[in-house]
């Protein structure tokens, strides 16, 4: 399923316009990158929890040369799923 897939389906879901569905997506998406940043937990029960994890610094090599590098240290998203979503997939 793509976004617009999704749209769609929030839209029949809750009987709004699509335009309307769109922009309520774009605003939870939005809110949900604005409290990572901050470095907020966001969890929506029944469903998951997106998190920020830390990666740490490490050594790695250049596939074409072959030459070590280093990778720095990284915050990357992270989502766990809820109970109630892996009993649905289950």
């Amino acid at each position: 399923m793509n976004k617009a897939e999704l749209i769609d389906a929030i839209a029949a879901s809750a009987d709004i316009s699509k335009a309307a569905a769109g922009r309520a997506l774009d605003g939870a998406m939005e809110a949900v990158k604005k409290a990572l940043k901050k470095g907020e937990m966001v969890t929506l029960v029944g469903f998951g929890s997106f998190y920020v994890g830390k990666r740490a610094a490490r050594s790695g090599r250049n596939p074409r040369t072959g030459a070590t590098i280093k990778i720095k240290a990284a915050k990357v998203p992270k989502f766990r799923a809820g109970k109630a979503l892996k009993d649905s997939v289950n």
